[in-house]
């Protein structure tokens, strides 16, 4: 098999893993509605929480309603975005709108606050996975990146936000107020629940070292950890020399071994330790793997 060929079938490989994400995230997706969120009466932003508020008033389907409103977006803002983009994401729209509807699901009336958090769970899981297919559900993404190109000061996440705030206030004044109240926690469940799904679930550490013994502090983590090291070339801004600075990316268990090793060394060594939510390639998760 050449090169060509390798390339083709890793790009087939690259889009039926998309459009299964799309697939599966709109059916997790739209679960959340007819188990937690509908019989909650709980809207969660966006245009589905625009038609939740709708059923509300008039009794109107919350799917169809979500995919009428979201048409004439996707129409507004096609030149906005690839043509790639907009029809993967006007399947996944009209799928996630359809599968509300449809899906023979039975209403679980839980607590208020166990439908939320579940409900949102769901909802963001479902989300993530079809942003990681490379689509999105609804037009006021494109709408919003139009808006910022004619007002740069209004940033895309500040644009959604502002549509999510007048959802729940809408349904603050029809629905309720303790539900609105529900509805900003679902927001936040399932914006985190979709960080998770885009960032990965992993707690890899990325650990940098500033150190005089920067040779023999990455010495022993290659030999007696076995991990790869990178030297980074920073300056001290206060007395303007250049030196070192060691990156290594470990997993959680290995943080308090390269914490002593560090303390051998030099004790008057600068360390900080942050999260690597994915760490791909030798060592982790292959990249071949990472969708």
């Amino acid at each position: 098999m050449n090169l060509m060929q390798k390339l083709q079938k890793a790009a087939r490989r690259e889009l039926l893993v998309a459009w299964g994400q799309i697939v599966l995230g709109c059916i997790v997706g739209a679960a959340a509605y007819p188990l937690f969120l509908d019989p909650g009466k709980i809207a969660p932003g966006g245009l589905t929480g625009v038609a939740m508020v709708l059923k509300h008033l008039f009794g109107w389907d919350i799917g169809v309603t979500s995919l009428l409103l979201n048409i004439p977006l996707f129409v507004i803002g096609y030149k906005a975005m690839g043509r790639g983009f907009v029809f993967r994401s006007l399947c996944a729209t009209v799928l996630f709108s359809l599968m509300i509807d449809l899906l023979p699901l039975p209403a679980m009336n839980f607590d208020p606050m166990l439908s939320t958090l579940i409900g949102g769970v769901l909802l963001g899981i479902g989300l993530g996975l079809i942003l990681r297919g490379g689509a999105t559900t609804g037009g006021t993404d494109m709408v919003a990146r139009m808006v910022h190109r004619r007002l740069p000061f209004l940033s895309v996440g500040m644009f959604l936000f502002l549509i999510d705030c007048v959802v729940v206030v809408a349904a603050a004044v029809t629905i309720g107020g303790a539900e609105a109240l529900y509805a900003l926690i679902c927001i936040y469940v399932s914006g985190k629940a979709v960080d998770m799904v885009m960032l990965g679930m992993s707690k890899n550490k990325a650990c940098f070292i500033i150190s005089d013994k920067w040779e023999a502090v990455s010495r022993r983590v290659m030999d007696e950890m076995e991990r790869g090291v990178t030297q980074l070339t920073a300056r001290g801004a206060y007395t303007g020399t250049d030196r070192p600075v060691v990156l290594c990316v470990l997993s959680p268990q290995e943080v308090a071994r390269i914490k002593a090793i560090v303390r051998e060394e030099d004790e008057k060594a600068f360390m900080f330790i942050t999260e690597a939510h994915e760490a791909l390639g030798e060592g982790f998760t292959g990249l071949m793997n990472s969708d």
